[in-house]
């Protein structure tokens, strides 16, 4: 499993979770779910609503009972059959979506709330130290509701540190968050929790989000967790067609195999690295990966242009009804209704038609390929 450089491959796991599996009332919501987390690492756990992330998050702490698996962190048993550590013994830290702050207490004394009996002056200095690393050290007198969004969460995340917990757990972190927060509380939880060398995994349903804050994301659906990797393999080889299309944006196209190493698509002939056994397959192209020119006798036509000044999202429509986006730079050449070509710029990803969307990493159905110009 690729890891960052913050995360050496040699690191000793700080939680590892094996085959949990919960069911509510009959329904299956974690299915044999794997995971190990580095120490040191952030691991984001991301998917749609009713994925069974949070679920994976509130075992782990101690607040759910697995049905089946067991549950390690930093090598101890905290979870497996009828053997249970409650959580206050586990050594977890927890920011909840809602920060759950004590109104009637000050910053200070509600980072002070879960530290365990110590003396004054110990005590005082661990809660100094904390309110610094997060960037408060000046208002540990004034009550939350005198706060920002953003200092809110960051006194939340202190609360978490205080203890030194070997792992930090956080359920949607930034979603009471404005949007316009979002980007620069990222960064300055992420700062945070690396300047403290803390072991972090949160829940999200935010792509940009896990991609941007986490050294590796697992993704899950329907309980199951389809693939584990850092962000940018992740976003480049996905291991499922789930995975393609919940990460990040792309486009899918029939494709049926022309020789070992060559598939048919509505776009041409793309060569492939993998030989392809299947008759039919499923070709995954980012939007990034279209290439467009101005050409009168061109298959396709500009139907939308949607400008963001960085970058823009160009939507076309071909003669026989497809419709695929191109992500292109700032500079605007094409205007709508206008006849263009189109051409791919590899690598893309294609899996055969029988790949289910529940197929887990390393499956030998999925195949890597390169697209060459259409």
């Amino acid at each position: 499993m690729p890891l960052s450089p913050s995360a050496p491959a040699d690191a000793a796991p700080a939680l590892t979770c094996r085959g949990l599996r919960r069911t509510f009332d009959g329904t299956v919501a974690v299915d044999g779910v794997d995971l190990t987390v580095p120490a040191g690492s952030l691991t984001a756990l991301l998917g749609p609503s009713g994925c069974g992330k949070t679920t994976v998050l509130r075992m782990i702490a101690g607040l759910l009972t697995p049905d089946r698996g067991q549950i390690d962190i930093h090598g101890r048993r905290v979870s497996a059959g009828g053997h249970v550590v409650p959580p206050e013994e586990r050594g977890v830290g927890m920011v909840f979506q809602d920060y759950a702050l004590f109104p009637h207490l000050t910053v200070a004394k509600n980072v002070g709330y879960g530290l365990p009996r110590r003396p004054r002056a110990a005590r005082r200095a661990r809660i100094a130290e904390v309110l610094d690393l997060v960037g408060l050290g000046h208002l540990g007198h004034r009550l939350p509701t005198q706060l920002s969004g953003g200092q809110q969460q960051r006194v939340a995340l202190a609360r978490a540190l205080a203890p030194n917990p070997a792992v930090i757990l956080l359920d949607e972190p930034f979603s009471n968050l404005d949007a316009s927060l979002r980007t620069t509380v990222r960064e300055d939880v992420r700062r945070i929790l690396k300047a403290a060398n803390a072991t972090a995994v949160f829940v999200t349903h935010d792509q940009e989000e896990a991609l941007s804050l986490a050294d590796q994301v697992a993704v899950m659906d329907s309980g199951r967790v389809h693939q584990i990797a850092d962000p940018q393999t992740l976003y480049t080889t996905p291991a499922t067609r789930f995975v393609a299309e919940f990460v990040g944006e792309a486009e899918v196209l029939p494709a049926t195999r022309a020789g070992s190493y060559l598939v048919d698509t509505p776009l041409g002939r793309l060569p492939t690295l993998q030989a392809v056994t299947s008759e039919h397959a499923s070709v995954v192209i980012r939007p990034e990966a279209l290439r467009l020119r101005a050409d009168a006798g061109g298959r396709a036509t500009v139907e939308g242009i949607s400008y963001f000044g960085h970058d823009q999202m160009v939507e076309v429509s071909f003669d026989d009804g497809m419709e695929l986006r191109a992500r292109r730079g700032a500079r605007l050449d094409l205007e709508r209704g206008q006849r263009v070509r189109v051409d791919v710029e590899g690598p893309v990803i294609a899996f055969t038609e029988d790949d289910a969307a529940s197929v887990p990493l390393g499956d030998r159905r999925v195949v890597s390929t390169l697209a060459a110009s259409a």
